[in-house]
C-alpha cells in the first residue's frame, strides 16, 4: 500500500473509537470528505488511487468518469470491496472493482459519453485506510461529444457544486503543469465555494510531460497564483505504466527520484509529490480530531458528572444482605407515601408541566364534570309539564280540584331529585379511576423491585376498592336524606305566593334550576374562562380554520388575535345560546362542539352556529362546563313528535300533544306555578349536592386512602409473605447496576484517553490569507510576472540561466504550503518541516543533491 501517512493516523482514530465504543457510542468524528475537481484528462483519479494505493479506476482519453463516484474507506482487517448497489457482494480483485464501475456506468448514461448526476457508492475495506469518503466527479468539459447535452458544462458544473459546497470537504483543485494556471477551472470553482481559501489545496499534476526548458517553479512556490495553502505537485503514472501493470509503490519512487533529479524542483523535492499531498491531508485531519475532542471531552464529562452519585451508591452493592433489603424496603414505602400525597396535594417542586396530576384531575371532576352531569340531567322542558299537568290530574280524581295540590309538587321533586343518582355515582367512579392510576404512577419508582411494586398496587387498589362501596354508600343516602323530607320552609324556596306571580308574568325565562343559582355569584364583568380555541367553520376563501384567544364572562364570549388581548376579533353576548356536540370528521384530529342560537338567529356573521376545536375531549368537557357556569346549557334531547313536526311540517304533531297543553286558564296557572316551585326547590337541591359531594368523597375516599398508606401499608406488605422475595431486584435492575459501574469505569478510561491523544497531537496553524483576486471575476486573467518569477507554466518560454545552485529550502510567511526561497529578502535558514503527525517516510535517495 502507497498510503503511509494515512497509517499513521490510524492508532490515533482507533484509540478514540475504542474510547467510545467502550460505552456503546459511537465515534462520530465526521472526518471531512475529499473532492478532486479539475478538468477532463487532468489526473484526478489517478490522485484518487493514490489515497487507496490500489488501481481501480476508470482509466482513458475524453471523459472516463461520467458519473459521482463515492467512495467511502473503511478501516478494516481484511481487504475488499463492494458497492451499493450489488449488496451483499464482496470484490477481492480491484480489476473486477473497476469493471463494475465502467457497466453501472454505462447502464446509466449509456456508452457513449452521456453523463448522469447519480453517484456510484462504493465501499473499500482495508487495514491501511482511515474512515474517509473520497469524491471522483467527472472532468469539467466544454463541448458536448457523444450523446451529451448541449448543456453539459453546467450540468458538469451544478454536480461539482452539490459536493464542495459542503463545509466538510476538503477540495484537492488539480490542474495539468502543461496548461495556463489562470485559465484553471478547478480553482475558480474553488474560490466561489471557499473565499477564503480554508479548504482548498492546489494539485499540479503532469510535471513530467511539461516541454523541455519549462518548469513549473514559480506556481509551486506560490509566488505566481498564490493560494492559502499553496500548491503541491505529483508525478501520476503515465498510460504506459498503467498498461505495463507499474504498481503505485513503485510509481512513487518514481515519482520521488523525478523531484529529486529536477533541477527546478530538487530544492522542493521535501515538500512535492503524493506522500506529501497525503501527510497536508493528514495534518488537516488531525485538526478536525483536534477541533472535534472539546465537544466530544465535555459531553463525556457531563455523562460522568452524572453518573457520579449513582455509582457511589452501586460500589459494594451486596444484593443478598437483609439489612439492606429492610432498609431500602422502609425507604421505598416512605418515598410511595410522599409522592402520593405531593400527587394529590400537590407540591411546589418537580412540578409536572406536561399533563395535569392526580390532585388537578380530581380537582375538575368536583368542580367542572359533576356539575356538567347534573344539567345533563334535566328533562324535556315539554316533558316536564305534562307529567305536572298528569299529576294534578290524577291527584283530583274525578273531582275538579280548585287549589294547586302539594303533593303534584312533591312527586315531581322527588323523581327529579332521584335523577341525581346517576351523576353522584358516576363521579365517585371517575375519582376512584383517577385515585388508582396515581398510585399505578407513584409506583414506577418500584420498578427496580417487581414484586415490591406488583403487591403495593395490588393492596392500595383493594384498598380503594373496598372504600368504593363505602363513598357510593354513602352518597346515595345523601340524595335518599333529600328525599325523605322536602322542606318548603327553606330559607331560599320562593313559596306558594312569589310561585303565583311569577306564573303571571310573561315572557318568563324557562331558567333551569343551575342557572339561578350560578348567576347569583357572578358578576356580569367577571371572567370565568380564558384559553386558546380554533374556529372551525370559517370558509377556505376566508382563510380555513383558524386559533384565537377565547375570553369567556357571565354576559359575553369574546375572541382576540393573541392572548395579549389587545386586538379584539369579536364579541358574542350570551343571550338565547345554548351547546351542543359535534361529531368528530374522519380526518379530524380535533375535538369540536358549537353554540347556536335557540331562535335560529345568525350566531357569527353569516353563520347560524359558532364550531369551535379543542385538542382533547377533556377540554370540551372543561368548556362546556365553563359555559355552564356563564349560563350557556347543553341542548335538550329532541323528543319524537318534535322531530316530526319539524320534517314534515304539519299541524297533526300540535294535536298530538293538545291534551296535555291544550289546558283551561286555570290548569294551565297551577302547573305554571307547580314548575316555579320545583325550579327553586331543586336548586337548593343542587346547591347542596354539589357541596356535599366532593366533601363526602374527600373524607371517605381520599384523605382514608392517604391515612393507610401512611399507616398500614408498610404492615400490609410485612404480612404479604417473604419480606426479601420482596425486595428481590429485576433482572433489568441487575444490569443496569452492572451497566452503570462499566460505563462509569469507561468514560474515566475514555477521558485519559482523550487527554493523552491531545497532549500527543500537534495542530498545525493555519497558513494566513493570501491575495487571491486573480482567481475572481472571469479567472481568465494573468496577473503580471514577478520579479522573482520570471519562469511560468507555458510551452513556449526557457527558463533563464542560473549561476549558482539554488539556495536552501525554508517555510515562508504562507505557511507549509508557501515557499519563498527565491526571494532576496529572504535569510537562508536550514530546511525545516512543520511539527504535524509523524509519518514514516522512506528515507533519502544516497543520489540527492543537497543545496549549499
Amino acid at each position: 500500500m502507497g498510503n503511509r501517512g494515512m497509517e499513521d493516523l490510524i492508532p490515533l482514530v482507533n484509540k478514540l473509537q475504542d474510547a467510545f465504543s467502550s460505552i456503546g457510542q459511537a465515534c462520530n468524528l465526521d472526518l471531512p470528505q475529499i473532492a478532486v475537481v479539475g478538468g477532463q484528462s487532468a489526473g484526478k483519479s489517478s490522485v484518487l488511487e493514490n489515497f487507496v494505493g490500489r488501481d481501480f479506476l476508470p482509466r482513458g482519453s475524453g471523459i472516463v468518469t461520467r458519473r459521482p463516484l463515492v467512495l467511502q474507506l473503511i478501516n478494516s482487517a481484511a481487504e475488499w470491496a463492494e458497492f451499493l448497489h450489488c449488496k451483499g457482494k464482496k470484490f477481492t480483485d480491484f480489476d473486477e472493482v473497476r469493471q463494475e464501475i465502467e457497466a453501472e456506468t454505462d447502464r446509466a448514461t449509456g456508452a457513449n459519453k452521456g453523463i448522469s448526476p447519480v453517484p456510484i457508492n462504493l465501499r473499500v475495506f482495508s487495514p491501511h485506510v482511515l474512515n474517509l469518503t473520497l469524491i471522483d466527479l467527472p472532468g469539467i468539459t466544454k463541448v458536448p461529444v457523444g450523446d451529451q447535452p448541449a448543456d453539459i458544462e453546467q450540468q458538469i458544473r451544478d454536480m461539482i457544486m452539490q459536493f464542495i459546497t459542503r463545509e466538510s470537504c476538503l477540495i484537492l483543485a488539480v490542474t495539468p503543469a502543461n496548461t495556463d494556471l489562470a485559465n484553471s477551472d478547478a480553482l475558480k470553482l474553488a474560490k466561489d465555494v471557499d473565499p477564503q481559501g480554508m479548504r482548498t489545496i492546489g494539485v499540479i499534476t503532469k510535471l513530467d510531460l511539461m516541454d523541455e526548458g519549462t518548469d513549473a517553479r514559480d506556481v509551486l512556490e506560490n509566488k505566481l497564483l498564490p493560494l492559502r495553502r499553496g500548491y503541491i505537485g505529483v508525478v501520476n503514472r503515465s498510460q504506459k505504466d498503467i498498461d505495463g501493470k507499474k504498481d503505485i509503490k513503485a510509481a512513487l519512487e518514481a515519482e520521488r527520484k523525478f523531484f529529486l533529479s529536477h533541477p527546478s524542483y530538487r530544492h522542493l523535492a521535501e515538500k512535492m509529490g503524493t506522500p506529501r499531498l497525503q501527510k497536508v491531508l493528514n495534518e488537516q485531519l488531525t485538526n478536525h480530531i483536534r477541533d472535534t475532542l472539546p465537544g466530544f471531552r465535555s459531553k463525556l464529562q457531563s455523562q460522568l458528572l452524572a453518573l457520579d452519585k449513582e455509582a457511589e451508591e452501586y460500589r459494594g452493592y451486596r444484593p443478598d444482605d437483609p439489612s439492606r433489603k429492610t432498609k431500602q424496603l422502609l425507604q421505598m414505602v416512605q418515598q410511595f407515601s410522599v409522592d402520593f400525597e405531593k400527587r394529590i396535594e400537590g407540591s411546589g417542586d418537580q412540578v409536572d408541566t406536561v399533563e395535569l396530576s392526580g390532585g388537578a384531575k380530581i380537582n375538575r371532576i368536583f368542580h367542572e364534570r359533576f356539575p356538567f352531569e347534573l344539567v345533563k340531567m334535566e328533562c324535556d322542558e315539554k316533558e316536564m309539564r305534562r307529567e305536572i299537568s298528569y299529576a294534578i290530574k290524577n291527584i283530583h280524581g274525578i273531582r275538579t280540584g280548585l287549589f294547586t295540590p302539594d303533593m303534584a309538587f312533591e312527586a315531581i321533586v322527588k323523581k327529579q331529585v332521584i335523577k341525581l343518582k346517576e351523576p353522584c355515582v358516576k363521579s365517585v367512579d371517575m375519582v376512584i379511576q383517577e385515585l388508582i392510576n396515581t398510585v399505578r404512577q407513584c409506583s414506577n419508582k418500584l420498578e427496580c423491585f417487581p414484586r415490591l411494586r406488583e403487591e403495593t398496587e395490588r393492596i392500595v387498589t383493594s384498598h380503594i376498592r373496598d372504600r368504593e362501596n363505602r363513598a357510593k354508600d354513602q352518597v346515595l343516602l345523601l340524595i335518599d336524606i333529600q328525599l325523605s323530607y322536602i322542606n318548603t320552609n327553606h330559607e331560599d324556596f320562593i313559596g306558594f305566593a312569589n310561585a303565583q306571580q311569577r306564573s303571571s308574568q310573561t315572557n318568563k325565562s324557562q331558567s333551569s334550576a343551575g342557572n339561578q343559582v350560578t348567576s347569583n355569584h357572578l358578576t356580569l364583568a367577571q371572567v370565568i374562562r380564558k384559553g386558546w380555541l380554533t374556529i372551525n367553520n370559517i370558509s377556505i376563501m376566508k382563510g380555513g380554520a383558524k386559533e384565537y384567544w377565547f375570553v369567556l364572562t357571565a354576559e359575553s364570549l369574546s375572541w382576540f388575535k393573541d392572548d395579549e388581548e389587545k386586538e379584539k376579533k369579536y364579541m358574542l353576548p350570551l343571550d338565547n345560546l345554548k351547546v351542543r356536540d359535534v361529531e368528530k370528521s374522519f380526518m379530524s384530529s380535533k375535538h369540536i362542539f358549537c353554540i347556536f342560537n335557540t331562535e335560529s338567529r345568525n350566531v357569527y356573521k353569516d353563520n347560524r352556529t359558532l364550531e369551535l376545536a379543542c385538542d382533547s375531549q377533556d377540554d370540551v368537557d372543561s368548556w362546556k362546563s365553563s359555559l355552564l357556569r356563564a349560563g350557556v346549557y347543553p341542548e335538550k334531547t329532541v323528543t319524537v313528535s318534535k322531530l316530526i313536526c319539524s320534517v314534515f311540517k304539519i299541524r297533526t304533531c300540535i294535536t298530538t300533544t293538545a291534551d296535555n297543553f291544550s289546558m283551561d286558564p286555570q290548569l294551565e296557572r297551577k302547573v305554571e306555578t307547580i314548575r316555579n316551585l320545583v325550579d327553586s326547590y331543586m336548586a337548593i337541591v343542587n346547591k347542596c349536592i354539589r357541596d356535599l359531594m366532593p366533601k363526602t368523597i374527600m373524607h371517605l375516599m381520599i384523605n382514608n386512602v392517604k391515612e393507610f398508606i401512611n399507616a398500614e401499608l408498610l404492615a400490609q406488605l410485612y404480612s404479604a409473605g417473604d419480606q426479601n422475595s420482596l425486595m428481590d431486584e429485576s433482572q433489568e435492575q441487575a444490569q443496569r447496576r452492572d451497566e452503570v459501574l462499566r460505563t462509569h469505569q469507561a468514560l474515566k478510561e475514555a477521558l485519559a484517553i482523550i487527554g493523552d491523544i491531545s497532549t500527543t497531537t500537534v495542530t498545525v496553524p493555519v497558513p494566513p490569507p493570501v491575495d487571491t483576486s486573480w482567481v475572481g471575476g472571469s479567472g481568465r486573467r494573468s496577473p503580471p510576472p514577478s520579479p522573482t518569477a520570471p519562469r511560468r507554466m507555458s510551452s513556449g518560454q526557457r527558463p533563464a540561466p542560473r549561476g549558482a545552485p539554488p539556495p536552501p529550502n525554508r517555510p515562508g510567511p504562507l505557511g507549509p504550503f508557501n515557499n519563498t526561497a527565491d526571494s532576496p529578502q529572504a535569510p537562508s535558514r536550514p530546511n525545516r518541516a512543520p511539527p504535524s503527525i509523524p509519518s514514516r517516510r522512506p528515507p533519502p535517495s544516497p543520489t540527492r543533491q543537497v543545496p549549499p
